[in-house]
């Protein structure tokens, strides 16, 4: 007995089976180009606030602008030198107890370091 073919001469689905994405049966129907709207955003209650807030309390730095206080508040802002030893009071550095660096005022203290041993 020989396969028939159920689908045969139908407009849903193609001669090996397979169902068409686009059939005569129910054509696909064109989209309409949509007009360009520009976007408006609506304010809400938070942005009302903020406008409502924005006008009674005006910020301090905006007035100091205004003013022209705004270059005249006190207070330096450079760059700060960077800290320097100047080798007046520290004449050396010795090791007391394996790399423990230690640093040295004055003649006693180096001689008391070096007289020091491990018991």
């Amino acid at each position: 007995m020989g396969m028939t073919s159920f689908y045969m001469g139908s407009l849903r689905y193609s001669p090996c089976g397979r169902k068409r994405k686009n059939h005569c049966a129910n054509p696909v129907k064109k989209k309409r180009p949509t007009e360009f709207k520009p976007h408006t955003p609506k304010q809400t209650t938070l942005d009302k606030m903020r406008a409502r807030q924005q006008k009674q309390y005006n910020s301090l730095m905006e007035e100091y602008m205004k003013s022209g206080e705004y270059h005249k508040i006190k207070g330096d802002c450079s760059k700060k030198e960077p800290m320097k030893y100047t080798g007046t009071l520290v004449k050396g550095i010795a090791t007391m107890h394996k790399s423990n660096a230690v640093p040295i005022i004055n003649q006693q203290q180096a001689e008391d370091i070096a007289k020091m041993r491990r018991n």
